[in-house]
Parts: structure tokens; C-alpha cells; sequence
């Protein structure tokens, strides 16, 4: 009679006998719900151990513990992860209680499991709107402030080098211009990380060897850690290669590497392992993991203080620091992750206070073959062009355009300098001679623009101050009669870019 009841209810039951050791509980009887929710035949689940059926060992070593002390009239309940048979996994609620005996201890539990998967999964893709709408907001506000930031350092870049060739003969005078090319050095590394969290900066992915970009990393990365700890690799004797931005990537390991060394104690280890990763169906288990697939998996595990579980819900957030104020801007994890997603990878983090933090990277794998290394230009002087030509430069911020406008002028260009589209159409059509560079951003309006005048002037050339990939492409303007110089810039590279594209 109770087993019929039992075979035909909605949900999954079993009745186990009490006791058993770490492999779970012997079960007795399983309905037939029970055996579809695990994708076992409920009559083969009689005689096993439960605790096979559960993703997490520590699940099982909670019900063992309850089941113990348990009395009738007392529930455990709980969820988790559980494996079916085909290897697949699903969430699932469970409750447990024991079924009362006339006389004497009760010897046996009743177990109650429904599949929560879906409604897991709507949860979680719920958070994760909610926190992707936060970052972008946040991006947002960062990608404008970075903006700002650029028009600041164009100045600092662009006067710098002009006072650098009229001071050449003044060393003294020379040194202060140093000190303010290294300032403009370290605001263009909190721009980049503004606009790689912003996603406003252009990813340039290259094809790379992980190992081989670790190795040749590893020395700059010791050395930040300095006498804080020591740097150990245990990199895998084979990894496929993976699409990302070297220099991004780099800054990916300077920040984890520096978080690292913060937390680190007396005698501290850092180590970056390396890894091929399977994901099969089925393992990507919550709506946020890496899909099924191919990966390389880079980790960096340290043995510091640890975070708990507040912090690490926290941790990639913008502005957020545990560091005291004046130590910390809270924009390094952000921009671990803006780059890591940018580059189609995911990242995670394990921590345990007192034991220390794992930040696991996976990134995709490619049949690509490895690029070929980046040459490095160096910085050059400005050169001189001796241009002649009608320029419109449409520049909003007034610093930068009266800079910009000063140098094409002193190299004989003939400027016209203002600070809207609409300002530079009314000049273009005021004027008598043909325009025959624009320079100014190639959106919105900008683009409006220099379609507008190119429809006039079929010989115009376009300098667009945006980056190509936050451009729209002009298909009406020639390849050749175009160029893109994102700020901040330098000028000797704005003199360069102006005289080819004229000379084209």
C-alpha cells in the first residue's frame, strides 16, 4: 500500500535504511519519478549507496551527519548538483526525514528530490542580466571618462614633444620634460584599463603560445613579487594556441600577479599553471560557465590570507578594493575580466580564508598558427613635412585643437580649426578652395560630415581621430583616402599620417 502511494506520486522518492558510511545510503526503494530524474531504472537503484548520484562529496557527508542524531518530525533540506546516468547533470532540491518506527529508533529515511534545473537557470541568468547591466553601466561611464582622459594626455604627449625640440639644446629644461612624459606614461596605462573594461578599446587579438608567453613574462613577473615571495611555473608539455591582445593579456597577469603579492604572508609561493581543458556537455552546470569545448586553461594560485565569500561575489566589480584608501583604484580585476571576456575566455575564482586564491582563466583554443612577433617602433622626433595643403581639423576639446591646429600650421598646412561638424560644414562652404584632409572622429556626426563634403570634393582624404573598430567604414570613400590615428596620439604620428594619406 505505501509503496504504491510512494510509485505514484509526482516527485522523486526513496527510502533508505540509517547508517551506511561515506558512499551514502543503502536505498530500499526508489519510485519511479526518482529513476527519471537520475536516468537510473528505479528497480536498479535498490542495494547502491546514494551517494553516488551526488556531483558534491560534501553533500553527502551533510546528510550523513544529520541522519546520525536525526529524530521523526525533523527534516534535512538541502540542493546541489546530481549525475545522471547518461553524464549529464541537473539541480536538484532535496528533503529528508526519518519515518518513525512503532517502538524502538527509527531505522529508516525518506528522501524527496524535485529537478530545479530550469528554475536554477532562470535565477541565475537573472543575477547575471542584473550584474552584466551594472557593468555595463559602469563601462559606460568609464569609456566617457576615458575619453576625457585621452584629449588630456594628446596634450601632455603633443606639447611634450614640441618642447622637447625647442629645448634640445637645454638639458636641465629636458629633464622636466621626462617627468612629464612618464606622468602622461602612467595615465595612458589607467586610460587602457579604463578602456578595456569600457570595451571601447580595440582587442587587436594575435594567435600566441600561452607557455611561450609565460616564459618569456616570467622574469618581469618575479620580479614584481620581489621579496614577498617566489614565482613558480608548472606549465603543461602541450597546449594548442589561443586568440588574445599580448599586451592586454599582459596586463591580465601584472594585476593577478600584484593581487597575489598583496595577500601574500612570510615565505609566500605563486604559481601559474597551465592546462588543456575538455568541457563535455553537460559539465557547464550553471548559466555563467564556459560552454562545451576546447580550452587552455592558465591559473594563478597563491598560498595568501585568502578572501571570503562576500569578497569574491565583489572582486570584479569597478572601484572595488580591500586595499586602504590611496593604495588601490579597484580597476585592475575589472580589467582582468573586460580582457578576458573580450578575448571569448571566462574567468573564476576560488579562495578560502587562511588558505589562499586560485584565479582560473580559460580561454578558447585555435588551429591558428602562432603570429609572428610585433616589432616595436620607437618614439620619434617631429618630423618636418612641408605641407602645404587646406586641412579641417574638427576637434571638440580646446586644448587639443589649438595644439593640433599650432603644429599643422608651423608645418605649413593651411588650418581650418573648429570645434563641431556643423561649424567645419559651414567653413568648408564659406571658403572658396577645396578642403583636401579632414580630420576629425568618424562617427555620427563626424561621419555625416565627411560623406557630406566628400560628395563635394571626390579628392578629399578623411583622418578619422576614432578607433577603426569603433568606426563606421566609409564603403563610399577609397581605402587609399582614408586613415585611422585613435587618440591619444602622438604628432610626430598625426604629421606622418597626414602627409601619406595626401601623398596617396
Amino acid at each position: 500500500m505505501l509503496a504504491a502511494a510512494l510509485w505514484a506520486l509526482d516527485q522523486g522518492v526513496f527510502i533508505a535504511r540509517r547508517g551506511g558510511s561515506a558512499a551514502g545510503l543503502e536505498i530500499l526503494f526508489a519510485n519511479k519519478v526518482f529513476g527519471a530524474i537520475t536516468g537510473h531504472a528505479a528497480a536498479g537503484l535498490v542495494g547502491r549507496r546514494h551517494g553516488f548520484l551526488h556531483g558534491e562529496k560534501t553533500d553527502v557527508e551533510k546528510i550523513m551527519r544529520w541522519q546520525k542524531n536525526a529524530r521523526p518530525g525533523q527534516t534535512f533540506m538541502g540542493e546541489g548538483y546530481l549525475q545522471r546516468q547518461n553524464g549529464t547533470v541537473i539541480y536538484a532540491a532535496w528533503n529528508y526525514s526519518v519515518i518513525p518506527a512503532p517502538s524502538g529508533r527509527s531505522v529508516l529515511v525518506v528522501a524527496n528530490y524535485r529537478d530545479i534545473t530550469e528554475k536554477r537557470r532562470l535565477q541565475e541568468a537573472l543575477v547575471q542580466l542584473v550584474h552584466a547591466q551594472r557593468l555595463d553601466a559602469v563601462g559606460r561611464l568609464a569609456g566617457g571618462v576615458a575619453h576625457d582622459f585621452n584629449n588630456l594626455l594628446s596634450v601632455i604627449n603633443g606639447y611634450s614633444q614640441i618642447l622637447a625640440a625647442d629645448l634640445g639644446d637645454r638639458p636641465q629644461a629636458l629633464k622636466g620634460i621626462e617627468v612629464i612624459q612618464r606622468a602622461g606614461q602612467k595615465a595612458a596605462t589607467l586610460t587602457r584599463q579604463l578602456l578595456a573594461f569600457g570595451r571601447r578599446e580595440p582587442l587587436k587579438a594575435r594567435v600566441i603560445d600561452l607557455n611561450e608567453f609565460l616564459r618569456n613574462n616570467s622574469e618581469i613577473l618575479a620580479r614584481l613579487l620581489g621579496n614577498a615571495g617566489r614565482l613558480e611555473l608548472a606549465l603543461a608539455p602541450v597546449l594548442r594556441p589561443v586568440r588574445a591582445n599580448p599586451a592586454q593579456f599582459q596586463q591580465v597577469l601584472l594585476n593577478l600577479i600584484l593581487n597575489a603579492r598583496d595577500a601574500l604572508r612570510q615565505n609566500g609561493c605563486v604559481t601559474i599553471r597551465t592546462a588543456r581543458r575538455k568541457i563535455r556537455s553537460g559539465l557547464n552546470r550553471r548559466a555563467t560557465d564556459a560552454p562545451p569545448g576546447h580550452y587552455a586553461c592558465v591559473s594563478v594560485t597563491d598560498n595568501g590570507i585568502g578572501m571570503d565569500e562576500a569578497t569574491q561575489q565583489q572582486l570584479f566589480e569597478p572601484f572595488f578594493t580591500t586595499k586602504p584608501e590611496g593604495e588601490g583604484s579597484g580597476l585592475g580585476l575589472s580589467l582582468v575580466y573586460g580582457v578576458v571576456q573580450r578575448s571569448g575566455g571566462f574567468i573564476t575564482v576560488k579562495s578560502e580564508i587562511g588558505v589562499g586564491s586560485t584565479f582560473e582563466i580559460l580561454l578558447p583554443e585555435t588551429d591558428e598558427a602562432v603570429s609572428a612577433p610585433e616589432r616595436v617602433t620607437p618614439i620619434e622626433a617631429l618630423p618636418s613635412t612641408q605641407g602645404h595643403e587646406k586641412v579641417l581639423l574638427v576637434e571638440e576639446d580646446d586644448v587639443v585643437r589649438k595644439m593640433v591646429a599650432g603644429i599643422l600650421t608651423a608645418d605649413g598646412y593651411r588650418v581650418i580649426a573648429v570645434k563641431t561638424a556643423a561649424a567645419a560644414l559651414r567653413e568648408a562652404r564659406s571658403r572658396p578652395k577645396p578642403t583636401q584632409l579632414l580630420i576629425a572622429g568618424l562617427t555620427g556626426e563626424g561621419l555625416k560630415l565627411a560623406r557630406t563634403l566628400q560628395a563635394a570634393e571626390p579628392e578629399l582624404r578623411v583622418l578619422g581621430t576614432t578607433p577603426r573598430e569603433n568606426a563606421a567604414a566609409p564603403s563610399w570613400l577609397k581605402a587609399s583616402r582614408r586613415a585611422y590615428l585613435p587618440k591619444p596620439y602622438a604628432l610626430s604620428e598625426l604629421l606622418k599620417a597626414a602627409r601619406q594619406l595626401l601623398d596617396a
